[in-house]
Formats: C-alpha cells, structure tokens, sequence
C-alpha cells in the first residue's frame, strides 16, 4: 500500500496557539491522551511490545510525581526506538506519539509533536478516501479535549 501523504489541517495553528499558554502537567496529559486515541494502530501489529504504551504511562506518572524526568525520557526513547523498527507508518507515527508525549516531561514543545504525530497515524491508517476527513476529526478532537482539560483545571 502506498503511504498517503500527511496534509495537516488549519487547526494546528489554533492548537499551537492554545498549547502556548498551558501549564506543563495539563500539556503531558493531554499530549498522552492524543498518543493514546492512535496506540491501538501500533499494539494491534506489535501487541507485545509495550514501550509505546509504557511511555504514555511514563508522562501520566511524572504529572502525579510517580517518577522522574530521566525516567519519563528514558521511556521516551525506547517508544522512539519501537517507531524505529517498524516500516508500517502508521504504527511507526503511533510510537513517536507516545514518544513525544512522555518527552513532554522533559521539554513542553513535546507536545505538539506528540499531537502531530496521532494526527499523522490516522491518516496513515485511513483509506486514501477519507484520510483527510479523518485527520481533521482527528484535530478538532485534540483541540476540544485540550480545551476541556484546561476548563476542568480551574
């Protein structure tokens, strides 16, 4: 299958805008919430393989006070490893994801990446018929649910 090339859509400039001004923990949750919405794209090719996921949990524990920054980039890096091993985009896009998510930790410019990165799954794993009517769900879904998680944090 041919890889559908990744148009991003005009709300990632009303995401990055809003991503500016949030506090840190509300970026790393938000930033495992979006790799978490693709994972199923990674673990359905590679249901033992874990890192991916355990590098979302990684950026959930450090926002609770569970584990350090080193750890939370050490989870990051293995995640990015995963992505590396694989040549299925989707479930390579999935794991940078959660890579960047539990980075988020570390450098809150994380966070947009690991956004993209969901957004970059979907439409690799969408038909080329509906990819771009799925990246956009996929966008006004991340821009709403940081909204939301911003609401629920006053």
């Amino acid at each position: 299958m041919e890889r559908i090339k990744f148009v991003d859509t005009k709300v990632s400039k009303s995401i990055a805008e809003l991503v500016s001004k949030q506090d840190h923990k509300i970026l790393v949750l938000w930033a495992s919430d979006c790799a978490e919405h693709v994972l199923t794209y990674f673990e359905e090719i590679y249901p033992k393989d874990k890192r991916p996921r355990k590098a979302i949990e990684a950026g959930r524990a450090w926002v609770r006070s569970e584990i350090t920054i080193s750890e939370a980039r050490s989870a990051a890096f293995a995640s990015h490893a995963a992505a590396r091993e694989t040549n299925q985009a989707a479930a390579c896009a999935a794991a940078r994801a959660a890579g960047h998510s539990a980075a988020t930790a570390h450098v809150v410019g994380h966070a947009v990446h690991a956004a993209t990165y969901a957004a970059k799954a979907i439409t690799y794993a969408a038909e080329p018929s509906v990819a771009k009517t799925n990246t956009s769900k996929e966008r006004n879904w991340q821009y709403q649910h940081l909204l939301d998680l911003e609401k629920n944090q006053k």
